[in-house]
């Protein structure tokens, strides 16, 4: 009974001991913990705000605000750990070693790092562009730290990661701000050739989309046994490419049936029976 009255009284000098000590250092973190991430939000939000006042380019926004963000949690890391008395010197030792076998664990998340940094320096695209790539077609919504978000043309997005991205080919459809769609229509070569080409003329007039003030081409592409193919080049804007495209299909297959423009006919095969 004296024994564990002993061993009760023992633990509770050093639990005294230990929070006489060090109570004082752990609320305090505790509190410089709670006011810096206060703190740090409202830095962040502050700085999204200067950011938008300037004009800073919205490409470049969200990957300064995450890089801001983490470079202020790890610099409240260490004021933490200084007020609880631990080294500096030997944490940054500490995290610079753990940093790098991170690093070669997570040799894939820096080659995206780095690529988001190519791009958003270089710009092959920007917020708001289309392009097309890795097999996607799209609307940039945001090009973050690792990744860039596509919005694509059913609605669905797509979280591409910016390494492949910043070495493999991109077509950007919003580049140049004009863009020309090419269709081939084949008809059959029993159709007059000034009629067939008057009647696509009046789908493409009929196209809101196309622009009045570009030439637009409709040309003979291949002469075939039976048939023609022409080639139909419409001038539009590259947010309504798929507006043109489709409108040229359905206006040109109606302005077809109006006029009487006729597919190619089968051949007639004649094979002799003895």
């Amino acid at each position: 009974m004296e024994q564990a009255q002993t061993n009760a009284q023992r633990i509770y000098d050093q639990v005294l001991t230990f929070a006489t000590l060090y109570g004082g250092r752990i609320l305090l973190a505790i509190l410089t913990l709670i006011i810096g991430l206060w703190v740090i939000g409202w830095i962040t939000k502050l700085l999204s705000s200067v950011m938008a006042k300037r004009h800073v380019d919205r490409d470049v926004q969200p990957f300064l605000l995450s890089l801001v963000n983490a470079v202020l949690r790890v610099l409240l890391l260490l004021s933490i750990a200084s007020t609880l008395g631990v080294e500096t010197t030997s944490f940054v030792a500490i995290i610079g070693a753990a940093g790098l076998a991170v690093g070669l664990a997570l040799q894939g998340s820096l080659a995206n790092f780095a690529g988001g940094v190519l791009i958003l320096t270089f710009k092959p695209y920007r917020v708001g562009d289309l392009i097309s790539a890795q097999g996607f077609t799209g609307n940039v919504e945001a090009i973050r730290i690792f990744d860039t978000i596509l919005i694509t043309l059913d609605n669905k997005t797509i979280i591409l990661p910016n390494g492949p991205l910043s070495t493999a080919s991109i077509t950007n459809i919003s580049t140049r701000g004009t863009i020309r769609v090419d269709q081939v229509y084949t008809v059959g070569s029993q159709n007059d050739l000034d009629a067939t080409k008057a009647s696509i003329q009046k789908a493409v007039d009929s196209c809101p989309y196309a622009l009045k003030d570009r030439t637009h081409d409709i040309l003979i592409a291949k002469l075939n046994a039976n048939s023609r193919d022409y080639d139909v080049r419409v001038w539009t804007n590259s947010e309504t490419y798929w507006d043109t495209y489709y409108y040229m299909l359905e206006s040109i297959a109606r302005q077809f049936a109006k006029d009487g423009i006729e597919a190619p006919k089968p051949k007639m095969f004649i094979t002799n029976e003895e």
